[in-house]
């Protein structure tokens, strides 16, 4: 388990990648950097085995642009701090899920408020969408409030963008405006399991697995799922083990 916020910074300049590694260094002492990358594939390999806290991002990058890289996802579960020379890509920054973006040269003081922001926007994340309020029930936050649902209840999470549908044994579903990673690391604990980037599964909701090359799951809501390739080893010693 991750005890301190993980960062990668993916730049194309050895110059910008010191820079923010030194501010990193000098200003969040409790910020560990995770890796470092100059190109769209260099970080595209790292970013499909991990999922960092924090990306400060390029939008120039040696073999192609930020937004090159990002369409290799349908989700990344990290918040993304762009950086770049040209204000004009502030717009689709903002429209790629930006948590804030920074400008060449980058400034100390623009440094520390876009990285204080992005921190306290993490603690909020965590404080409001998996508050565990008993051993067995989680606080889902809704338009009119939040919803005090029963772990035992949750067939499965589906992420959609920065939003998770959570799929209920009464057939209900509630839409949370949090992305699954939110979740992930709250629900591990009660044997849910993430089979693929867009879901993760109650494992004893689990009614049958299929072969193949990462496989498939049917749930209690006769709903089947792919298993990614990489994740099927750790899934079938998880079921393997499963108490």
């Amino acid at each position: 388990m991750k005890t301190k916020t993980q960062v990668c910074i993916i730049d194309d300049e050895q110059d910008g990648r010191d820079y923010i590694a030194l501010l990193l260094t000098n200003e969040f002492p409790e910020i560990q950097m995770a890796f470092q990358a100059s190109s769209v594939e260099e970080a595209y390999r790292y970013l499909s085995k991990s999922s960092p806290d924090i990306i400060f991002l390029d939008v120039q990058l040696q073999d192609g642009t930020a937004f090159d890289l990002l369409s290799k996802f349908r989700e990344i579960d990290s918040r993304i701090i762009f950086i770049t020379a040209y204000e004009n890509f502030a717009i689709q920054a903002i429209k790629n899920s930006a948590a804030d973006y920074l400008l060449k040269p980058i400034r100390k003081i623009d440094f520390i408020m876009a990285v204080n922001k992005v921190l306290e926007n993490m603690k909020k994340s965590k404080n409001t969408s998996s508050i565990s309020l008993s051993e067995n029930k989680i606080s889902l936050p809704t338009l009119q409030g939040f919803r005090l649902t029963n772990i035992s209840d949750i067939i499965r999470c589906e992420a959609d963008s920065s939003y998770t549908t959570f799929y209920l044994a009464d057939k209900t579903k509630i839409i949370v405006s949090r992305t699954l990673h939110d979740f992930e690391e709250h629900l591990t604990r009660y044997n849910f399991f993430r089979i693929h980037h867009k879901h993760l599964i109650n494992l004893f909701h689990l009614k049958e697995y299929i072969k193949g090359k990462g496989g498939q799951v049917v749930m209690a809501d006769q709903s089947v799922l792919d298993v990614s390739v990489r994740k099927k080893n750790d899934f079938l010693h998880k079921i393997e083990n499963l108490e």
